[in-house]
């Protein structure tokens, strides 16, 4: 396998559309992480089922968030979506979290091209108050059993400030890579 920062671009963020590597499938309580030194997925650990994934969760690559690891993304579909699979997400916001100190942003969207749907989720607007519950409970909650009151939900930021995240992201990986 390559590494997904070598073989792929960010995407087109300032129109919205970003490539994204899929880690954990929507509904897996599996905590699978890319391991960019080895370029290869491994399973960390197996979670409760209480702490199954809400949505599809992956990265972007050539990015790196504040925490230092490829910029997190929520891919919201109504199937699952395999590790390892590369999708074109349409960008619809950024949740706001926090993870031991550090800045985790998780970047959220929808496949780029999903006639399922119609391409019915253009906003966070379009996801219903239940959702978005469930995904601010998760990520308040996922460490409760090994590290309690180390994550904290910092809030929702729209298309605007989810390319601002972004474009910082790619700025601090251009800037690592550089040296």
């Amino acid at each position: 396998m390559a590494d997904f920062n070598q073989i792929l671009e960010v995407g087109d963020y300032q129109n919205g559309l970003v490539n994204t590597v899929i880690e954990i499938p929507k509904g897996s309580s599996n905590k699978i992480e890319w391991q960019k030194d080895k370029a290869v997925f491994k399973l960390d650990r197996v979670e409760p089922l209480i702490f199954a994934k809400p949505a599809n969760y992956g990265f972007i690559p050539k990015t790196l968030d504040e925490d230092g690891d490829e910029l997190d993304t929520l891919i919201v579909s109504e199937e699952p979506i395999p590790t390892g699979v590369w999708v074109e997400m349409k960008v619809i916001g950024v949740l706001n979290f926090e993870d031991d100190g550090d800045m985790d942003h998780k970047i959220i969207g929808v496949v780029a091209d999903d006639r399922q749907t119609a391409d019915a989720i253009a906003s966070l607007d379009d996801l219903t108050p239940g959702f978005k519950r469930q995904i601010e409970h998760h990520f308040s909650h996922y460490k409760d059993l090994k590290k309690p009151g180390t994550t904290k939900v910092m809030g929702w930021g729209d298309i605007e400030a989810a390319k601002q995240i972004i474009g910082a992201s790619i700025g601090r990986y251009n800037q690592k890579t550089a040296n």
